[in-house]
């Protein structure tokens, strides 16, 4: 039964005190024994997003670079699983929003490149990322099989059952989403609401864990109204019941222990992926069936 632990952060403009932020946070859930630790999306920075500007292609970094360096020092020492997302620098020119997998002996095990890219108020991703080219994959760790996908990838359907159809037992979202302060009254219960169900839905139709950090914090890098992140970073069982949840405006860190003999006795019990009607499903790759 391996624990997992969900670094829910503030993050600042400063990458470096964000980089021994995160740091020390991983060490304290491997203190309380945590075994695989997944960041935040993009931890090194705030959510820059928010706006377009070539400035920010300079918190870009290749990986293998500096920080998987760091990390991968970090988990051999620590003999734990690390999934980091990163603003990875590809080729000049060529920028992607990544997680990089990191194996409990500091073997640089993969990366996955978020497929989906959003493109809405303050959330201007399109501009700073090209979409993954990877493909949705699972690596095994020391620990369990896992997956990783990244924020925007979370509402779509078709990438969790891809990524769990390659052997995931725990589907990691790292992520940064929050309310716009002047949606936050009327919309904002209803848009958590939507997002948690969503990946809870995930967790029941794949028969796998759903683990989803988060940060927390209002960041308005360039003035303006900024984004009020909502935390509630939390784990989902293969019945979709949330194991944990953190809150929504304190940094923290969560362990949770996850038992993956679980996945086959839900999939006996609940055999969507014994039932799926493969042939029937050709029509999924067409934008629409007009």
């Amino acid at each position: 039964m391996p624990e997992i632990g969900l670094i829910q952060m503030r993050c600042s403009l400063d990458p470096g005190k964000n980089m021994e932020n995160a740091v020390a946070l991983i060490r304290e859930a491997a203190q309380r024994g945590a075994q695989i630790v997944c960041l935040p999306e993009l931890f090194r920075s705030v959510y820059f997003c928010q706006s377009e500007d070539h400035k920010y292609f300079e918190y870009a970094e290749p990986i293998p670079g500096p920080t998987t360096e760091r990390l991968t020092k970090l988990a051999k020492e620590l003999k734990i699983v690390i999934v980091a997302s990163l603003f990875e620098r590809r080729a000049a020119g060529l920028y992607h929003n990544t997680a990089a997998i990191i194996d409990a002996d500091g073997t640089l095990l993969g990366i996955y490149r978020k497929m989906h890219i959003p493109d809405d108020p303050l959330f201007y991703e399109k501009f700073y990322f090209t979409p993954g080219d990877l493909g949705f994959r699972s690596w095994q760790t020391r620990y369990s099989k896992v997956g990783v996908l990244v924020c925007w990838d979370q509402w779509y359907p078709e990438a969790a059952r891809l990524t769990a159809l390659r052997g995931a037992e725990l589907i990691f979202y790292p992520t940064a989403i929050g309310w716009h302060p002047s949606e936050k009254a009327e919309l904002g219960e209803r848009q958590h609401s939507s997002w948690e169900t969503v990946q809870r839905g995930h967790a029941i139709a794949n028969g796998c864990y759903v683990a989803v950090p988060n940060r927390v914090g209002h960041e308005a890098p360039d003035g303006g109204p900024g984004l009020e992140f909502w935390g509630r970073s939390f784990v989902a069982d293969p019945s979709g019941q949330v194991l944990a949840r953190g809150s929504d405006t304190d940094p923290e860190v969560l362990v949770v222990s996850i038992d993956t003999k679980a996945l086959d006795i839900q999939r006996t019990h609940w055999p969507f992926l014994r039932d799926r009607r493969i042939e029937a499903y050709s029509e999924l790759t067409k934008r629409f069936i007009d």
